[in-house]
């Protein structure tokens, strides 16, 4: 089993064929999507709404994002790991883009990093490519700048707006990007943007018509805690439906004194037991009828 690497992924678009990409924030999921056969897992800034409860993307930073980003990379055998640049992570300098985002690759073992935006960024995508840091580019909706741009709301909805979008693309694709995300346009738009490109193009809620699909993993799995539900998820499973009827089945056992049974007990040799449970009595000789005992240990 070998790891995916970046020319893998143009390989793929090469020869038509589409690679699965998926998002992961822990051990396990990682662990689980890279069985299945995710091509590229990304770590992204979402974590801040899907792991930390919170309104935005905005309210994540580095520290964050290096913890999930390490686990998720202890569990990808043979994904692409992507680390999702957070909130002023790279905007400000060259040095703090490639500060942080060479701490994706030194410290969380990442493969590489994505960021949003075009040509305002573009120069801060040159530094990190310079620097020897494969760059993912994120265009269309872009979370990180949706206030600036009036809301979570579809890009490219207009041959003049998709036009902008292809070209912030090729200013992307000439400061060294490898791929290109595309998040919330509608597929036409997309595929005019992917059809002037060299490089793969991905999307997330932007059409059929790209080199590959992303999907937040609490979307999939139906495990997101919230109220928003993108029009372009597709739920694979109900684990959040799962997960809470299993609490329930919990709570209910502990208050009815159904769990833990004898079999979860750890087993004592008879005479050890024996001694024990006469050592209690005698230590307790007056408890009250009727009062709660543990479970006594079973014998082995």
């Amino acid at each position: 089993m070998s790891k995916v690497t970046t020319h893998h992924l143009t390989a793929l678009r090469e020869r038509g064929e589409r690679a699965a990409f998926v998002t992961a924030y822990d051990y396990p999921t990682a662990h689980y999507a890279d069985r299945a056969g995710a091509d590229m897992i990304l770590v992204g800034d979402s974590a801040a709404m899907t792991m930390l409860g919170l309104p935005s993307t905005l309210g994540i930073g580095m520290e964050e994002m290096l913890v999930f980003a390490r686990a998720v990379s202890r569990a990808a055998k043979r994904a692409f790991v992507i680390g999702d640049m957070p909130f002023l992570s790279y905007q400000p300098s060259d040095e703090c883009a490639i500060r942080n985002a060479g701490a994706f690759l030194a410290s969380a073992d990442c493969d590489a990093v994505k960021c949003e935006g075009g040509g305002r960024v573009s120069r801060r995508v040159y530094a990190m490519v310079n620097a020897g840091i494969p760059v993912m580019g994120h265009l269309g909706l872009t979370p990180q700048s949706a206030g600036q741009d009036g809301g979570y709301r579809v890009q490219g909805k207009s041959l003049d707006a998709v036009k902008r979008i292809r070209d912030d693309a090729l200013v992307l694709q000439a400061a060294g990007v490898f791929a290109l995300l595309l998040e919330a346009m509608p597929a036409e738009s997309a595929a005019y943007v992917r059809e002037h490109l060299g490089i793969p193009v991905y999307g997330i809620g932007a059409g059929p018509h790209l080199d590959g699909q992303l999907l937040i993993c609490h979307d999939l799995l139906g495990s997101f805690v919230g109220d928003i539900s993108p029009r372009f998820a597709k739920r694979y499973a109900e684990l959040g439906a799962a997960t809470e009827e299993a609490f329930r089945a919990y709570v209910a056992d502990v208050r009815a004194g159904h769990f833990p049974g004898p079999r979860h007990c750890y087993r004592l040799d008879p005479s050890a037991e024996a001694e024990i449970r006469g050592a209690r009595r005698q230590s307790n000789p007056d408890a009250p009828l009727g009062r709660r005992q543990l479970p006594e240990p079973v014998a082995g």
